[in-house]
């Protein structure tokens, strides 16, 4: 953990190949996130929920919304590595999305369960790839070309990355 809000588990490490114990290490982070998304936000009253987890930041709510849609655009940018020659996948505006009105009053536990169906589709899919599977890349328009070890190790942090956020927030407002 740092002293930054906006990173409290710091920035990705994106290394260009994997080792079969890191990618197990990633995949099981995966696997594990919907459990600790629903965790995080156990208890929270709807204010807590529509407190931004830093000044300038987004709600609880605006969080869990976002680390489904996310993780959905990545299940597909998988799919779409798997299947064509290094894709070129398109970016989606999130804090655009997270500004849309499904990301600020639908209630969490619909992202919380569309996140749990997605991350399963999601590691049956990884845990059945070989290993040069992950070495299959797409081009990103901003970040360039990303192997799917990349892209593992990127959503593995993200997951953490964003309960973090509100697990930090949590001790900081006592609300443990």
């Amino acid at each position: 953990m740092t002293d930054d809000l906006r990173y409290p588990i710091g920035h990705p490490a994106l290394p260009d190949a994997l080792g079969d114990a890191e990618r197990a290490e990633h995949i099981a982070a995966i696997a594990a996130c919907p459990a600790a998304l629903r965790a995080a936000v156990a208890g929270l009253t709807p204010d807590q929920l529509d407190t931004p987890y830093r000044p300038g930041g987004w709600t609880v709510r605006q969080v869990v919304h976002h680390v489904p849609d996310s993780h959905m655009n990545a299940y597909v940018r998988f799919k779409w590595a798997l299947t064509e020659s290094e894709p070129a996948i398109k970016a989606y505006e999130e804090a655009l999305w997270a500004e849309l009105p499904d990301s600020r009053i639908t209630p969490v536990d619909v992202s919380l369960g569309l996140l749990e169906s997605v991350h399963r589709r999601w590691v049956d899919l990884l845990r059945a790839l070989p290993p040069e599977d992950f070495r299959r890349a797409l081009i990103h328009p901003v970040n360039g070309r990303r192997t799917l070890d990349q892209m593992l190790a990127l959503y593995a942090w993200h997951g953490a990355h964003h309960v973090a956020h509100i697990t930090a927030l949590r001790a900081r407002m006592g609300w443990d």
